[in-house]
């Protein structure tokens, strides 16, 4: 099975560090998605959300505020200003990661419609997850 390896670094740390089967991401000109053998790039990020399709089909979701990212053939790196990863084991914890995440989406003034975006995915998540 083709994969890529994610990295998600923010200044305090590692987020996310995975091979997966896709990622989707909140590019500066636009949202794009990366499968392997993907053609080599660098790019900005913007607020919004990574959607990480993981090697079981199962799917994680990381918020940033903003970001640099480089794509390889067969590896992305992001270096996100600020990130949050959105999920738990039960439904008190991803409404804890769900309000972070919302928070951290708000604290920049970038861009009021990549922040609107961004916030109605994460509502559409918290409404499909179940426990």
């Amino acid at each position: 099975m083709n994969t890529l390896k994610l990295e998600i670094v923010t200044p305090t740390g590692q987020i996310f560090a995975n091979d997966v089967k896709s990622v989707t991401l909140p590019g500066k000109e636009g949202e794009f998605g990366v499968l392997p053998n993907h053609a080599s790039l660098v790019t900005l990020l913007q607020a919004g959300v990574i959607d990480i399709e993981l090697k079981d089909g199962n799917h994680d979701v990381v918020a940033i505020n903003w970001g640099h990212v480089k794509v390889d053939e067969n590896s992305v790196t992001v270096l996100a200003d600020g990130a949050v990863s959105i999920g738990g084991a039960n439904e008190s914890e991803v409404a804890k990661s769900l309000e972070a995440a919302k928070a951290l989406l708000e604290s920049i003034s970038d861009s009021d419609i990549a922040i609107a975006i961004a916030t109605a995915k994460i509502e559409s998540i918290a409404k499909t997850r179940k426990f």
